[in-house]
């Protein structure tokens, strides 16, 4: 939603898709799951009255509708995109499956994992963390609005501590909060680095591809 308050705004879009145009021309291959708390959180929703059930759908399709503007955007970039939705959408994209999801990535295209796992009660950092294992990812970067994981909030505790380095048990035993715990047990248990940085400083996808920049590795040991 880059500096709204709310929605997709395409500037933003753009400067995202323009770095994973940068990490396509490296050499990487590309997977993305996208959320969809600029429109709508379910938990918030439920936090509201709603029924849990139908509100963590309306955060689904919150993350339909973000995928489809980043494969919009990355399209006209001259990116080869394919949306992939865990939820039957066939008349608007292509319907999840790991095998195609991985057909995709070795032709070359971009693979963007839209509605999360399908089911409620799920986050998007559990999806992305499944369909890492899915479809055999060395890594999980998870971009958000820190440059890494700390032992508090640190937009609210200026003591904070920045871990340069911390393992899933610690997350876990310490309750770090940085992705959900049924994320973190479930790249643990794949041994799938995660990289924690900040999505919202320009240039650092690639930064942190290279070992650059700053950010938090998550790793088993």
């Amino acid at each position: 939603m880059g500096a709204q308050g709310f929605g997709i705004d395409l500037a933003t879009v753009g400067r995202v898709a323009d770095e994973v145009l940068a990490l396509k021309n490296q050499g990487a291959e590309v997977a993305l799951v996208i959320g969809g708390g600029n429109i709508f959180r379910g938990l918030a929703g439920a936090a509201k009255g709603m029924d849990r059930v139908s509100a963590d759908h309306m955060g689904i399709m919150a993350t339909v509708m973000n995928a489809l503007a980043m494969q919009g955007v990355l399209n006209s970039k001259g990116v080869d995109a394919r949306m992939l939705s865990a939820i039957a959408m066939p008349t608007v994209c292509e319907t999840y499956a790991a095998a195609r999801g991985v057909h995709h990535l070795q032709s070359g295209r971009v693979v963007i994992c839209a509605a999360g796992t399908g089911l409620p009660f799920f986050t998007t950092d559990t999806g992305a963390a499944l369909r890492a294992a899915e479809l055999k990812c060395d890594a999980l970067f998870k971009g958000t609005s820190v440059d890494g994981v700390y032992s508090a909030d640190p937009k609210t505790n200026p003591n904070a501590k920045r871990y340069e380095h911390v393992t899933f048990n610690d997350i876990l035993a310490q309750d770090l909060r940085i992705m959900d715990p049924a994320a973190i047990a479930l790249a643990r248990d794949n041994n799938i680095p995660v990289v924690v940085f900040s999505i919202r400083e320009a240039g650092n996808v690639s930064k942190v591809w290279q070992g650059s920049g700053q950010f938090t590795l998550v790793t088993k040991d």
